[in-house]
């Protein structure tokens, strides 16, 4: 449990576990907007069991308060690239849910030589296209994205089937400070934006999996599946009874998909997304 002083008062908090690995690369988790460094409780103790794991709370969120008029989400990818070389990580599989997609990309823009795999929960990854808008469109006019982001952020009865595990879910998220309500919206030339990573992420070379609920209703598993199609090589999951939260809600079916994925590719035998 240490802070890394990145200058300007700002610090950021990350934890360690398991011994470093020289065969095997770190894995990296990078919560979403609903959690923290410790939403990854179900996670840590079974993957560090075999590799070392870093995880870490984003600029803004749990114990990495931001500073005042701070850059805010701008600075992720700049935050996890400093993290890395703090700890002279050099190989990494990154694991990104929901909103860390976007700290992925931060990573994967700049430095994607440390990248060995990605695993994209819940998240697009930014990898869409006309499809995937038409289709994102369609289920926001018809209701299905209805509703406020954490009401959406596990399955509809999730809550009255686990009320116990339902109210930790809430009681770590409230440990995040508070945040200007746009904090994720796009803002600049990133309001009508258009583009993809698609085929930024074909040419990578970069073995991807997608996990996603069945049952998620911030980005549904259909959508992921447009995403996974726009990868050709890559590999999709979609977790049985999950949400939008799929590792907090099914943690052992997410764990044996994202452990498999990840000694498939130590093991050699994921080879990287397919052109198109």
């Amino acid at each position: 449990m240490s802070r890394l002083d990145l200058g300007d008062g700002f610090h950021l908090y990350y934890e360690v576990h398991g011994p470093e690995h020289a065969d095997r690369a770190s894995i990296l988790l990078a919560h979403g907007a609903g959690g923290n460094a410790m939403s990854w409780w179900q996670q840590v103790p079974v993957l560090a069991e075999r590799h070392r794991v870093i995880t870490f709370d984003h600029r803004a969120f749990g114990r990495s308060p931001d500073v005042e008029e701070g850059p805010g989400r701008i600075a992720f990818g700049a935050d996890v690239r400093a993290l890395l070389k703090h700890l002279a990580v050099k190989r990494v599989h990154f694991v990104a849910h929901s909103m860390g997609g976007r700290t992925a990309f931060g990573l994967f823009a700049r430095e994607p030589e440390l990248i060995v795999s990605l695993i994209y929960s819940g998240t697009n990854g930014g990898c869409v296209d006309d499809r995937y808008r038409a289709r994102r469109t369609a289920l926001e006019e018809d209701g299905t994205l209805t509703g406020s982001l954490l009401g959406r952020a596990t399955a509809e009865d999730y809550e009255g089937d686990e009320p116990d595990m339902h109210f930790l879910y809430r009681q770590i998220r409230g440990i995040n400070p508070k945040r200007p309500r746009d904090f994720l919206a796009p803002t600049g030339r990133m309001v009508n934006y258009r583009g993809s990573t698609a085929s930024r992420l074909r040419e990578s070379g970069i073995p991807i999996l997608w996990v996603v609920g069945a049952r998620d209703r911030v980005i549904p598993a259909e959508l992921i599946r447009i995403s996974h199609d726009l990868t050709p090589g890559s590999r999709f999951v979609e977790i049985p009874g999950a949400g939008h939260s799929s590792y907090f809600e099914r943690p052992d079916h997410w764990n044996d998909a994202v452990l498999s994925f990840v000694d498939d590719v130590e093991a050699g035998r994921f080879g990287p997304p397919a052109a198109p």
